[in-house]
Formats: structure tokens, C-alpha cells, sequence
């Protein structure tokens, strides 16, 4: 239970962040306040929930109020797809009927909860009597409502996955899974309470199943909609690590640049506050410090040709730039003029801005060895 109500909150907190980011969107309020039901149905489900509310409001009033946020929650999630359709006012439509049919639903089990003693109520699925008839209607009505509204919605996702293309497509697919067999353990469900109605005894292994089965499905479906999401943080935070790498190994090379040209050093916009604290970011402070090693060698590289060079470009590996770089470093801390105009430096390791990088790291590293 614990596990699972830690993957519904994660789910949640990034949703409203998301929401936050764009409060308008429909589809993405929708399948918001899906995980908030779902969410705080389960704090209502545990021990010291329910007993808590049943001591304020009377025994009973938390399985009440679990199940309706349940009805709530898939009803959301059914949103979620009508409000993403191509037809906006269509959809709209169909959302109102089908909150008319939840609010039904919802009405018809509270009405046959506050219709028994509220003992009755308080107990748990396995433990409940089925054959009193509101206690069946309470635990099979909104069970078949939930199974046709997970069926639903299972159907959907599984049409917008054949659409779409990997992550997107992944992550709907396991959504996919874990909505059918919600279905399934919710048609399960209602078949048992048909038979306990009847007063058939049904084994604690098999309800024990059915209910291991609904957190493995939930727990599933969680996973899917926040997979796209999560890989993408995933990347992000693998790119980030990557900057920071690369700004260190840079180090030797830019402290040797920015003590010999101090100009190009590269400042915040402004003195204000929120330009310092950006400019202080991993990925502002890596492309700045490749920006100012780049500025460098070129303000440089006049120092680096030896007696015989061509002076066109030059083209020598990074361990003797490397050599050069230092010599020249001293050079120029002596005042020894610019003997020529800025000479290009040959990429050797290509041409694009991947390997410019590389071939920075080479230098540095070569500097960082010799120090």
C-alpha cells in the first residue's frame, strides 16, 4: 500500500507541475485532478484514515468517501480522453453526460450506504455481508461502473499508442496494460459479489489475488503516464552531469586563456541578482567557458606557430598544442609582441560543435597531465 500510494503522489506532484506551467489545458487538468482522487482515496483506505474519519463522521463514511473519489478518479481519467479528441465540443459533450452518470452512481451507493446501519459499511470488501442487498449494491455498483469506465479508457489509450511513437508510445502502452487489468480485476470483483450475494463462499486467496492484482495494475498505469516524463528528466539530468564533467576537464585550459586574456572573460548581463544566479547554471557556465577557450585560442594562436610554419592554419596534435600553449602563455607574460595575425587551428577531430568540444577536453586534459 505504501509503494503504491509513493508512486501515485510522484505521479501527482509532476502533473501539477505540469499543470502549473499550463493551467488551461484541459486534457492535462483532467488526468491533475485523476491522480488527486485517486491519491487521496488511498489515505482514506488505511487504518488510521478510516478510523480517524469514522470517529468524526460516523462508521462507514470513509469507505463511502473512498469509493466515491474512486468513481471520481476514473471519471477524470475518462475526461482526459474526451477532452484530447479532435472534436473539442463533442467531447465536452460527452463529458457532461457521463458526469451525469457518475453523479448518478454516486448518489445510488451513498443512498444505499445511509440505508444500513453504518457498522455494516465500515468493513472491509472481504469482510463486508453480501447479502444484504444495499451492501451488494454499494460494492457492485460501483464496481461495474469502474470496470466500464477503466474499459473505456483502456480502449482509448490503447488507440492514442498505436498513434504515437516511442517514448510516448511506450509509456501508453503500460498505461494501456495496467487500465485493462484494473478492468478485469473490477469485473472479477463484481462477479465474486454476485456470488456472495447468493451466499456462495468465495476463498481468501482468490480476493487476496484480485486485490494484489489492482495495486500491481495501478502501479503500472502510474508508471505509464509519467514514463515519457520521467525518461525526459532522465536525459536532462544525464546532459547536465555531462556539462559539469566537461566544465571541469575544461578547467586547465580556460584558467591558462583567461590569465593571459582576462578581457574575455564573459560577464553577467547585469549586476542584478537574477542575472547572477543564472548565470551561474551548469549548462550557462559550460557553453560560456567553451565560448571564452574558443576566444582564446584565437587571440593566441599568433604566439603558437614555431620557425617554419606556414602560418596559414595549424594543424598539430593536442598534447603539442598543449606544449605550445605554455610557452606561449610565458611569452606573452614577458611582453613578447604578436609576431603575425591570428592563424586558424585545424579541428582534427571534425567539423561540427561536438568535436570542437572534444578537442578542447583533449587539450586540457594534456595540460592538466603536464601540471
Amino acid at each position: 500500500m505504501e509503494l503504491l500510494l509513493l508512486g501515485l503522489l510522484a505521479a501527482l506532484v509532476w502533473k501539477l507541475y505540469q499543470w502549473k506551467r499550463s493551467p488551461h489545458d484541459a486534457p492535462l487538468r483532467s488526468v491533475t485532478l485523476c491522480l488527486l482522487c485517486a491519491a487521496l482515496s488511498y489515505p482514506v483506505a488505511m487504518p488510521g484514515g478510516a478510523s480517524g474519519v469514522d470517529t468524526v463522521a460516523g462508521h462507514g463514511t470513509a469507505k463511502l468517501i473512498q469509493n466515491v473519489l474512486l468513481l471520481l478518479a476514473v471519471y477524470f481519467l475518462m475526461c482526459f480522453y474526451l477532452f484530447s479528441a479532435a472534436d473539442e465540443e463533442a467531447g465536452r459533450r460527452r463529458a457532461r453526460k457521463e458526469g451525469v452518470l457518475v453523479a448518478v452512481v454516486a448518489v445510488a451507493i451513498t443512498v444505499a450506504a445511509e440505508s444500513v446501519p453504518h457498522e455494516t459499511v465500515a468493513g472491509s470488501f472481504s469482510t463486508a455481508d453480501m447479502t444484504t442487498p444495499q451492501i451488494a449494491f454499494f460494492y457492485g455498483g460501483a464496481g461495474l461502473y469502474l470496470m466500464y469506465a477503466l474499459g473505456m479508457a483502456c480502449r482509448w489509450t490503447r488507440r492514442y499508442a498505436r498513434m504515437s511513437r516511442r517514448p510516448h508510445s511506450t509509456g501508453l502502452w503500460m498505461a494501456a496494460v495496467g487500465l485493462g487489468v484494473m478492468a478485469v480485476a473490477c469485473a472479477i470483483r463484481a462477479v465474486i459479489v454476485a456470488l456472495r450475494a447468493a451466499d456462495v463462499e468465495v476463498s481468501e486467496p482468490l480476493m487476496a489475488a484480485v486485490a494484489f492484482l489492482l495495486v500491481a495494475s495501478i502501479l503500472l498505469f502510474a508508471a505509464g503516464i509519467t514514463y515519457s516524463g520521467a525518461r525526459a528528466r532522465i536525459s536532462s539530468l544525464r546532459l547536465w552531469l555531462q556539462h559539469r564533467r566537461d566544465h571541469r576537464r575544461l578547467a586547465p585550459l580556460w584558467e591558462l586563456l583567461a590569465e593571459t586574456y582576462p578581457d574575455n572573460v564573459l560577464r553577467p548581463a547585469s549586476a542584478a541578482a537574477l542575472d547572477r544566479w543564472r548565470a551561474r547554471g551548469v549548462h550557462r557556465r559550460y557553453h560560456r567557458r567553451i565560448v571564452e577557450c574558443r576566444d582564446g585560442l584565437v587571440d593566441i594562436s599568433p604566439h603558437l606557430l614555431d620557425e617554419g610554419d606556414d602560418g596559414t592554419v595549424l594543424n598539430i596534435d593536442s598534447a603539442e598544442l598543449a606544449a605550445r600553449l605554455r610557452r606561449a602563455s610565458a611569452r606573452i607574460e614577458k611582453g613578447v609582441p604578436a609576431p603575425r595575425r591570428a592563424v586558424p587551428l585545424a579541428m582534427a577531430l571534425g567539423s561540427d560543435r561536438e568535436s570542437d568540444v572534444k578537442q578542447l577536453i583533449a587539450v586540457s586534459d594534456e595540460l592538466r597531465a603536464a601540471a
